[in-house]
């Protein structure tokens, strides 16, 4: 597992947003590849199956594109995307062996009741793959805003360090912000992969 060299001032991380509407089929998943100082070097794209549970490995196929050995870090917002198509943080970080941080936003009491609302016939499957995630931790930015955050292959002192460098203003770190931007973007121009 390679660590977070925080000191380096081209540490880069890639930044996973996604963007859908209600009646898609698959949504939009955007990623950034983005140096700690903004510089941004690198786009890539992808889709996953709204209620499905395809997104770890569109995630894994959008590193795989990249070619990146350089890449330090996976951000992601949020680990429950696409209408409950829940992302694997743990296989994540074992196959690519770098750290991985979701980032939300809001706080929750859990998604469990939804999830057996909208998988009657399967909702135990999804239930399993909601609580391997985990409990999500809180942490205030510099900005004075809350996050909160799950992670796999870092500690919360180093994610908090990260993201605190990331935050320009408000809670969205500038690498997710971008990335949701090009997620929105490509979701109204009918593109998709």
């Amino acid at each position: 597992m390679r660590s977070l060299h925080l000191e380096k001032k081209g540490l880069r991380g890639l930044a996973i947003a996604e963007s859908f509407k209600q009646n898609s089929i698959k949504s939009v998943l955007a990623g950034v590849v983005m140096r700690r100082d903004f510089v941004i070097d690198g786009f890539v794209f992808g889709s996953a199956t709204l209620e499905g549970n395809d997104a770890t490995d569109t995630i894994l196929k959008m590193y795989d594109d990249l070619n990146r050995p350089d890449i330090s870090y996976v951000l992601i917002s949020g680990l429950i995307v696409s209408m409950y198509n829940i992302i694997d943080i743990k296989n994540l970080s074992d196959t690519l062996q770098i750290p991985i941080i979701g980032v939300s936003y809001h706080d929750s009491s859990g998604i469990e009741d939804s999830l057996k609302h909208h998988f009657p016939n399967s909702f135990e499957s999804k239930i399993h793959e909601y609580e391997k995630l985990g409990k999500r931790e809180k942490i205030t930015l510099n900005t004075s805003y809350d996050v909160y955050i799950r992670k796999e292959g870092c500690t919360l002192n180093e994610v908090k360090h990260i993201l605190d460098d990331l935050t320009l203003h408000g809670s969205v770190p500038e690498p997710i912000r971008v990335s949701q931007l090009l997620a929105k973007t490509l979701l109204e121009k009918g593109l998709s992969f």
